[in-house]
């Protein structure tokens, strides 16, 4: 693991989903809260919910970001680069696009790679994340994936969006480690619920985490510095 296992480390590779489409104003709020509260990295928010995040977060130092083409990927790559633009302008400042996965899945790598730099180029240097999908792909298409998402300049290649079965796995996570160069970080998102996989995660070779369960993670590892056992754990079943 390249970092040192305290709460403001920890919390410095969480992006926090808030992501489920039924979520009301409160919920979203109530999330927005968790994530200034635990003062982790930023949070990852629905393309309609950017302004009013950055607008509630101004001061927390929690950055905003969103997804893009979320959760199919099948939109046009027109439509993806029109999507981050949009919320460019609202205020986020970094961008998880999903992968074309039928695309992937068929080995249209050109097209893959296309539609990947297209956004990476409409992101003009913030931060950008490739969704993978991993639930749907087998080993070598996981390796490829990662692969073009260096191809196509991305900043971090990612395992799942959480609404697709599965997520996060050691084996994949590392996979995808091996696949790209060191100019390339690796994001586990799904099934992240608890302090034991988040740890894993990042020893696996993750250097952030995609959750919905902050809470829970810092309030474990806050329970352990301190020599009590954590209570109150939350259910994360999408995320």
């Amino acid at each position: 693991m390249s970092i040192e296992l305290t709460e403001a480390a920890v919390a410095a590779t969480i992006d926090h989903a808030i992501l489920k489409p039924d979520f009301t104003r409160a919920d979203v709020d109530r999330e927005l809260d968790i994530a200034a509260e635990w003062g982790v990295f930023s949070v990852c928010v629905r393309p309609s919910d950017i302004p009013y995040a950055v607008r509630r977060l101004d001061g927390t130092g929690v950055a905003v970001g969103t997804v893009i083409g979320f959760p199919h990927g099948t939109t046009s790559t027109a439509a993806k680069v029109a999507e981050l633009r949009r919320a460019k302008d609202d205020g986020a400042v970094e961008f998880d696009m999903v992968v074309h996965i039928g695309g992937l899945r068929s080995g249209e790598d050109d097209l893959v790679t296309a539609d990947i730099a297209a956004v990476v180029e409409a992101a003009a240097g913030s931060v950008s994340k490739v969704i993978l999908e991993t639930s749907y792909l087998d080993l070598e298409q996981i390796a490829r994936g990662s692969r073009l998402t260096e191809a196509g300049g991305a900043t971090f290649v990612k395992t799942s969006t959480g609404f697709a079965g599965g997520g996060a796995t050691v084996e994949h996570v590392k996979l995808m480690r091996d696949s790209v160069s060191p100019a390339v970080q690796v994001k586990a998102s799904g099934g992240v619920r608890g302090l034991e996989s988040a740890i894993a995660m990042l020893d696996a070779g993750a250097t952030r985490l995609g959750t919905s369960a902050s809470a829970t993670i810092l309030g474990e590892l806050r329970a352990r510095a301190e020599g009590r056992t954590a209570s109150g754990a939350e259910d994360d079943s999408s995320y």
